[in-house]
């Protein structure tokens, strides 16, 4: 009973920890997508504040592998668990401040830029925040229940954005434009700090995982984690990378581009697509849950390449549904992109954590995981943009199709 307990702690806190950091990660995205464009860089023309809305949405990739660098090196040498509350300390407090920031309108150039040092301080917390959460559970899972125990970090995907979306969906709904522009979208921000609290309350319960306590007890841990990372582990770290774009492509094509395009570009409500958005995040849901049975079951590779190869056919055919303002042909492109997304989202918790030995193996998570982040989700919504306007949005699926090349390519260099 006592193991069942501390089994159901662990889960909670890899769970809980992720939906918290995912859900500052999101309404940001969505606040980026929605009024950040108008309120801090209204400098810029009209057409051109989206662009620099999505590039500081993107600066937070920019600043995860630099996160993965610190708190790896600190969860390989100290532990998961005091990495892990100094990660989400820092995401949290990053988030709850924009919820006080002033726009361009009240202090000039001065707005964007504090936006932007706090946008990176989230991206520098979530940079050590996936690898120990995905740590935490797989080195504490019994034996033949890694994948499943190492998708509970991604089922904080979901949690996460529903918890935004839908917080976004209410306020549309009893607040007016001009009321959500001024103050409404500080709410989300503010909220955020109750979130925080909790996930604090629940990882200060735990203890250190089992393997790391083993891995110390055989040998002292490296003085630089990532060097020994990158002279003995290098196929594996580049390969774990590539392997990972797809993931981040799927998803912020299917929510970052697809909220903006098919509200600035296809004129629909803001509310309708929030709720669009809002049910197809289900199938990813559903997308992890049957990739941790499935991997437990075959291999985590063995899943996430069946993931990988699917998008390949299905980037032909995803651009298609985004073409018109039709809401049920949006809801089944994103849905299958969703699910898809589940099948190459939820092994890899547990193929990126057993590339690497338990010494080095918070360092080399959290580096693959997020330099993979740059590519297939940094990039993705400005270059969606750029291809919806030079050759239509039936091109967007191109750049998914190649995501899934390229992390079939990442499978076949990270094979050990």
């Amino acid at each position: 009973m006592g193991a069942m307990a501390a089994n159901r702690r662990i889960l909670v806190a890899s769970l809980v920890g992720t939906s918290v950091e995912f859900y500052d990660f999101y309404i940001y995205a969505t606040a980026a997508s929605l009024v950040f464009g108008p309120l801090f860089f209204s400098s810029a023309a009209p057409a051109t504040q989206l662009v620099f809305s999505y590039a500081s949405f993107a600066l937070a990739f920019l600043a995860r592998p630099l996160g993965a660098a610190v708190f790896g090196h600190y969860g390989d040498r100290v532990g998961r668990k005091s990495t892990l509350v100094a990660s989400l300390m820092l995401m949290g407090g990053s988030t709850f401040l924009i919820a006080f920031l002033p726009t361009y309108a009240m202090i000039g150039w001065v707005a964007p830029l504090l936006l932007c040092v706090l946008r990176f301080g989230q991206g520098f917390g979530l940079g050590g925040e996936w690898g120990g959460a995905a740590l935490l559970a797989v080195e504490n899972a019994p034996p033949g229940w890694r994948a499943r125990f190492g998708m509970m970090p991604q089922l904080g995907a979901p949690v996460g954005f529903i918890a935004a979306n839908g917080l976004f969906i209410i306020l549309g709904a009893v607040l007016t434009d001009a009321q959500f522009l001024a103050w409404g979208w500080r709410l989300p921000f503010l909220l955020s700090s109750i979130l925080v609290l909790l996930g604090l309350w629940v990882r200060l319960s735990l203890t250190e995982t089992r393997e790391f306590a083993a891995a110390l007890a055989e040998a002292p841990p490296p003085a630089i984690p990532l060097a020994e990372l990158l002279v003995h582990h290098w196929r594996q770290a580049i390969g774990g990378m590539l392997g990972a774009i797809t993931c981040f492509a799927l998803f912020y094509i299917a929510t970052a581009f697809a909220l903006g395009h098919t509200t600035a570009t296809l004129g629909l409500p803001r509310e309708a697509m929030l709720g669009v958005q809002l049910g197809a995040i289900l199938f990813l849901a559903l997308g992890i849950l049957v990739a941790g049975w499935w991997s437990d079951k075959s291999s985590p590779r063995m899943v996430l390449a069946a993931g990988c190869a699917i998008t390949v056919p299905l980037g032909a055919v995803f651009g298609l549904g985004l073409a018109a303002p039709v809401p049920a042909t949006i809801f089944v492109a994103l849905a299958l992109a969703l699910f898809v997304m589940g099948l190459t989202y939820g092994p890899l918790g547990a193929w990126l954590t057993d590339a690497f030995p338990p010494r080095v193996r918070y360092s080399g998570s959290s580096f693959a995981f997020n330099l993979a982040g740059i590519f297939g989700g940094a990039l993705a919504p400005n270059a969606a943009l750029w291809l919806v306007t030079h050759h239509g949005v039936g091109a967007v699926g191109a750049y998914l199709s190649v995501a899934g090349v390229v992390s079939l390519l990442g499978l076949w260099v990270a094979r050990r």
